[in-house]
């Protein structure tokens, strides 16, 4: 008859006289740590909404415009008049312009890296797109204005020739490009690379099981990305996405040294003008009186507002893909 021998690994954990499993000083200590963790980040969530909504309270307590409606920012008048809905339009508007753009193309260099080039091209071209992810905003802010301004003059004046008739390209003042169109393709190009790197790096975790079954099937590269790669991707590839938007929301720097703003809400893109919630509030801090500041506050917390909606419907949308996407096989 066989003995079986039962290795240190199958041994069942020790019980103590309370009848308790006994457990490891390390794995109590980093318990603690994770749930300690958690409820710190609740809590300086939580102190910054309540801060906010503190100081956003005082300026609409006095304000005599409408915050919503009002097209103008005057809060050092007697009476303090100021909205944000301009702010609120530039800042929606430039960040979709920079996610229509960045997104597809990230996507494809993503696939690209992971899937299509020889290895000898993918390490450093990875490398050196995790490098543009880590140029500071000022860098981005300044090649802006003093090189992306004038090229853009010339496509401005083609869109306006050939797609002027779709009203939005329709470009009706003079001047140079220092528009919300111009904002969204330097807001693309500041993303494309966080966008990127996040997709590249789930793609690479695609089980190659499911690569081979379809290729074993006569599928096409073509099609076992289509049919393997993206399904499984496409969770992650939204959380990319997200992080981009809320880098395009929250950017301030470079929006401010390309940006014309004006508190004027127009659908013409290429004309100047505009204005998001971030440069505003960097343009006009420092020579705010105090309620002028808490105007500003206000304004802050609907881009926090904002930014939360956008991250809660973004999660939605991969809690509810994530059953179909292959992750969980």
């Amino acid at each position: 008859m066989a003995t079986t021998t039962r290795t240190p690994t199958d041994m069942p954990p020790p019980v103590s006289a309370s009848g308790k499993t006994a457990g490891r000083a390390g794995d109590a200590v980093f318990s603690g740590l994770s749930k300690g963790s958690g409820i710190l980040l609740l809590v300086i969530m939580a102190s910054i909404a309540v801060f906010l909504t503190y100081r956003a309270a005082i300026a609409l307590s006095q304000n005599e415009g409408n915050f919503l409606t009002t097209f103008d920012w005057n809060a050092s008048a007697n009476p303090p008049v100021f909205g944000i809905a301009v702010l609120l339009f530039g800042t929606v508007v430039s960040s979709v312009i920079a996610m229509a753009i960045a997104v597809p193309i990230a996507v494809g260099i993503a696939l690209f890296i992971s899937h299509y080039a020889p290895r000898k091209l993918a390490a450093p071209l990875g490398y050196v797109v995790d490098l543009l992810a880590a140029v500071p905003s000022i860098i981005y802010g300044i090649w802006g204005a003093l090189f992306l301004v004038p090229q853009l003059a010339g496509l401005n004046l083609w869109l306006d020739e050939y797609l002027g008739w779709t009203y939005v390209f329709d470009k009706s003042q003079p001047g140079v490009a220092r528009s919300l169109f111009t904002v969204g393709i330097l807001l693309a190009i500041m993303i494309l690379p966080i966008v990127t790197s996040v997709s590249r790096e789930v793609f690479l975790q695609v089980p190659r099981m499911n690569e081979e079954a379809a290729l074993a099937l006569g599928a096409t590269r073509w099609e076992v990305i289509r049919m393997a790669v993206l399904p499984f991707g496409r969770s992650g590839v939204i959380s990319a996405s997200m992080l981009g938007l809320g880098r395009a929301l929250g950017e301030t720097m470079a929006v401010a040294t390309v940006l014309s703003p004006s508190f004027l809400i127009s659908g013409h893109l290429l004309d100047p003008g505009g204005g998001t919630f971030a440069q505003n509030i960097a343009a006009k801090f420092d020579e705010a009186n105090e309620f002028g500041r808490d105007a500003l506050i206000a304004s802050g917390l609907v881009l926090f507002l904002l930014t939360l909606l956008v991250n809660g419907a973004a999660r939605m949308i991969i809690a509810r893909r994530k059953e179909y996407s292959g992750a969980n096989a």
